[in-house]
């Protein structure tokens, strides 16, 4: 299992120590590595960065882009040409870092494209206007895997894409092979979305790219650790995740504001290893045989034996 977790939490108050942070990751059973491009690179050239990875037996999974400062009202969407443009430039740099570093995906999360008032933006020109740059950064990089991360909302009140089914009708609209869907587990339940639904549809369809592990309360990204909020949903996540055969990185987007971070992300690898164990004690076949019987009651008694399996 790749597994990798948010460098942010790892730094200190003006510390931001990558060599550190490795060493730390390395300690705790850390696989890979997602880079926020630009904000964990800064002046890092990508050889230097390859060589800190391996120095600590870390691999770059992805880097993650970051808009900021002039991109507060729209990133590839927004009305300004000059800052639409340098938003795919953006993009294009992280595409190039990713690739010398070793990396495979490029995640773009739009957090400000999207609106706070009615009447505030065109909706046909804005989407063209994504759909447009989603195609460029594909057709720039065809040997990645580009990848679009939604969330309904934070930064703006409305996100442009917002959810499962916008996401599933851009990856139609740029129609390329290499544009896929990076599944944020808050993100889905700020969206009431359930995150096995996502995960079925994109994953049978070879387009789950990466996934973010997490949990919450479904009101604002609580960056939870996982399965301590909805245990029961993140078996079911995790259970299409093995149907569908994902091989990538499961990155653990939890936020331990007051727990110690190399303590949070301990308790991430273990909760992650014993709800697999519970999967596999009750096996696949089993579970399929419950989905096929379409019975809430049948359901139920198979949660039971899930949870009854996490003990063993």
């Amino acid at each position: 299992m790749k597994l990798a977790t948010r460098i942010n939490s790892y730094f200190r108050a003006g510390d931001k120590d990558l060599d550190r942070v490795f060493a730390q990751f390395e300690e705790v059973g850390l696989t890979h590595v997602d880079l926020n491009y630009p904000e964990h690179v800064g002046d890092i050239p990508a050889d230097e960065m390859k060589a800190l990875l391996e120095r600590h037996k870390l691999a770059l999974n992805g880097v993650a882009l970051r808009f900021r400062g002039d991109f507060i009202n729209g990133e590839l969407g927004n009305a300004d040409p000059a800052i639409a443009r340098r938003a795919l430039e953006l993009c294009h740099e992280a595409c190039d870092y990713c690739r010398a570093v070793g990396g495979t995906t490029v995640t773009i999360w739009l957090g400000f494209d999207g609106f706070d008032y009615s009447f505030q933006i065109d909706y046909t020109r804005v989407w063209k206007q994504i759909a447009a740059a989603y195609r460029d950064v594909c057709d720039y990089a065809p040997d990645l895997s580009i990848s679009i991360e939604y969330k309904p909302y934070e930064e703006r009140a409305y996100a442009f894409i917002d959810s499962m089914g916008i996401t599933g009708m851009m990856l139609a609209e740029v129609d390329r092979p290499n544009l896929g869907v990076t599944l944020d587990y808050c993100h889905m339940l700020m969206k009431h979305e359930n995150p096995a639904f996502a995960c079925d549809l994109f994953g049978g369809r070879g387009k789950l790219f990466g996934v973010h592990l997490n949990d919450g309360y479904g009101a604002v990204d609580d960056g939870l650790m996982i399965g301590t909020a909805t245990p029961v949903k993140t078996l079911e996540f995790l259970y299409y995740l093995k149907k569908h055969g994902y091989d990538r990185a499961i990155y653990f987007d939890t936020f331990p504001v007051i727990e110690d971070a190399e303590e949070e992300c301990a308790q991430n690898i273990a909760m992650i290893s014993m709800l697999d164990r519970a999967l596999n004690a009750v096996g696949a076949d089993e579970v399929q045989r419950v989905i096929d019987a379409n019975s809430g009651t049948e359901a139920a008694a198979l949660m039971r034996r899930l949870l009854c399996a996490c003990s063993e």
